[in-house]
């Protein structure tokens, strides 16, 4: 996968197949949880998200994939899967990177964080394409290889979706 460019039409298969293993996870959670779920939802991109996209890649030089990533997805928020897990919006990433600047990843020259999850640690995009995670929740943690790319990134998270099912 590394080297291999995200396409916007897996990134919709993805959706599509995220939503459906959504919908069957929600109807089974309370039978098995004993309590509701929150909101989890794969949220596609609209034309305000879109015009937030364009204004990030002003504000700061973004990956490829990340901008791909936005062009199909306006942000993911899955507070049921495992500790939970966010893709956040692109006004969002904006607004952290005009607070915190990139992630402090060595050997990447660009590293904005793109998401995060339950516990509060980071996930940043390298200029590589890799994914980071940080350790802790802090911007300044120490940041370790999550995943080969952003295409891999969520296919990880697909799989945390199913496994709960």
């Amino acid at each position: 996968m590394a080297g291999e460019r995200l396409e916007p039409e897996w990134v919709r298969s993805w959706c599509e197949q995220a939503d459906a293993a959504l919908a069957a996870l929600m109807r089974s959670f309370l039978p098995t949880h004993g309590f509701p779920p929150g909101d989890n939802a794969v949220a596609l991109a609209t034309a305000d998200g879109h015009r937030a996209a364009s204004a990030l890649a002003e504000l700061t030089p973004i990956p490829a994939d990340l901008a791909t990533l936005h062009r199909v997805i306006a942000e993911v928020s899955l507070p049921d899967v495992d500790s939970g897990y966010f893709v956040h919006s692109p006004a969002t990433v904006a607004a952290h990177f005009r607070e915190y600047g990139l992630a402090p990843v060595d050997g990447e020259r660009i590293a904005p964080v793109f998401a995060s999850d339950g516990g509060g640690r980071l996930f940043a995009i390298g200029g590589s394409g890799r994914i980071w995670k940080s350790a802790a929740a802090s911007w300044s943690a120490d940041f370790t290889v999550a995943a080969a790319s952003l295409r891999e990134f969520l296919e990880q998270l697909g799989g945390r979706i199913a496994d709960q099912l």
